[in-house]
């Protein structure tokens, strides 16, 4: 566990840094969507809740890539 936790405090690569932020905006997106006071198609909503789910993996999977200072 402190493996994990490590790897969400030390310092992400910039190309993560953009896919954590693309993924963190597909998901605010896609939640406005699915918040909408308006009735969407079932296709779109449908659509949405994966996009949901795809933005949220990308971003808790791009916050735990590390820059191996090593090399």
């Amino acid at each position: 566990m402190s493996n994990i936790i490590n790897r969400m405090t030390t310092k992400t690569p910039k190309f993560f840094k953009f896919l954590r932020t693309l993924g963190v905006a597909l998901a605010a997106a896609s939640g406005a969507l699915l918040a909408a006071p308006i009735e969407l198609p079932d296709a779109v909503n449908t659509i949405a809740g994966y996009v949901a789910v795809a933005g949220s993996v990308m971003g808790a999977v791009s916050q735990t890539a590390v820059l191996n200072e090593e090399e």
